[in-house]
């Protein structure tokens, strides 16, 4: 994977789950699950910009860390998300494993 596709892939993903959290209801229980998502899932693609322009081996890898612990964060709140709106599982359980395909890059880059 290129680090182009890769940065769109991460792109698509933040835009796929603000899509998605404007589906979501307007509720006391949803606005700090659904800011939470939000910021943890863009931040993903943010963080991995970053490290594409990293100043050393150094940097480069603490972003990547940082886009890991993201992709965790992200699959956390989905999780919370799925439990508090039931009829939203589904779409909940297929950004869930795109988050965790990311957590899987990120690893993998990191590793090396």
């Amino acid at each position: 994977m290129t680090k182009y596709d890769l940065e769109e892939r991460t792109l698509k993903f933040a835009e796929e789950i603000i899509r998605f959290a404007k589906s979501l209801p307007d509720n006391s229980i949803n606005r700090p699950l659904i800011s939470q998502l939000i910021r943890a899932a863009t931040s993903i693609g943010a963080n991995y910009c970053e490290a594409d322009a990293a100043e050393s081996k150094k940097d480069f890898k603490h972003k990547i860390g940082i886009c890991r612990k993201e992709a965790k964060e992200t699959r956390y709140w989905l999780r919370l998300i799925s439990n508090a709106n039931p009829d939203k599982t589904s779409e909940c359980r297929r950004l869930w494993k795109e988050s965790h395909e990311l957590l899987l890059i990120f690893s993998t880059i990191f590793k090396k």
